[in-house]
């Protein structure tokens, strides 16, 4: 039978990992190939904590979400509070790399509680992990190793502001190297984004938005399999827009055909589109044609 574990504190998971109470009760620095004494194999969790996590020589895989994903060397994995993860029985604890740990409670007074949440790669799913080349992962275990010294040496009032300082440094690499990632991958974006054009006019042209109603970032994710955090970043990247924008020109390009070709009301063509309140549609509208739908089809 699967156990589940629901991880609340940095001390809860220093003990369950058998390893020395941590010098801080709010991050914790974690090497793998020394410290890591638990055994992960059928064991389902979560936890109330962050944690960014570089996998180096690993053999198994775990299951995050919908998606089984296999390690590979050099491999950056970046968690949110309350998401839930397992593993498979053959997964081996002899790891190589480094965890960093962090309670919300650490950034809570920070600016980094606000910013946190344009890093979305908190949200991919697994196999959306990031991949290093040696000098990035040289990179970011610098950023580790001076938040280590930090928790290690006597805290004074600087500690905090420090410890924050090279968190941010870590997520803001992690920006960088996504950006990398994408753009190699380029080929791969476009079929992609080619199939999320194809599931758009699918998905409107089967009346789709009118039972569900106008779909969202995660219908969309789920119809590409992937997150949808991490579909609406690879669109960014590719396009400059994000996959809300996408939406709404799809929407409004719809929208200017039926105000011109038909003699629908706008309140029935706002709910033709998934809308459930006229004034929703109008608005969208005006804000990206500068007119009004009544205008924009007396105009035309």
């Amino acid at each position: 039978m699967t156990e589940f574990i629901h991880i609340k504190s940095i001390y809860q998971l220093h003990h369950l990992m058998e390893i020395e109470k941590p010098v801080h009760p709010l991050i914790s620095v974690v090497r793998h190939s020394k410290d890591m004494k638990i055994s992960f194999g059928n064991v389902r969790f979560n936890s109330d904590l962050y944690f960014i996590s570089l996998k180096e020589n690993i053999k198994g895989s775990f299951k995050y979400g919908r998606n089984s994903y296999d390690f590979k060397e050099g491999t950056l994995l970046f968690v949110a509070p309350g998401q839930v993860m397992s593993s498979n029985e053959d997964i081996e604890p002899d790891l190589a790399g480094w965890s960093v740990f962090f309670h919300p409670n650490l950034i809570r007074k920070s600016q980094l509680a606000t910013t946190i949440t344009k890093y979305h790669f908190f949200d991919y799913d697994i196999h959306e992990a990031l991949h290093l080349s040696k000098k990035e992962k040289a990179t970011l275990t610098e950023c580790v190793l001076k938040i280590e010294q930090e928790i290690n040496q006597n805290i004074d009032k600087h500690s905090q502001e420090l410890i924050i300082h090279n968190l941010e440094a870590i997520l803001k690499y992690g920006l960088r190297y996504y950006d990398r990632q994408f753009a190699i991958r380029t080929n791969q974006s476009k079929d992609y984004i080619s199939k999320f054009e194809t599931f758009l006019k699918n998905y409107f042209s089967q009346h789709q938005q009118i039972e569900t109603g106008i779909p969202t970032v995660e219908i969309c994710g789920k119809a590409m399999n992937m997150s949808g955090k991490y579909l609406s970043d690879l669109l960014k990247a590719e396009t400059g827009k994000s996959l809300i924008e996408h939406i709404h020109l799809y929407i409004v390009d719809k929208s200017k055909a039926i105000l011109l070709n038909s003699n629908l009301s706008v309140s029935e063509i706002a709910h033709s589109l998934g809308f459930n309140y006229p004034q929703h549609f109008s608005k969208l509208f005006k804000t990206k044609t500068g007119l009004s739908p009544s205008e924009y089809r007396h105009l035309n």
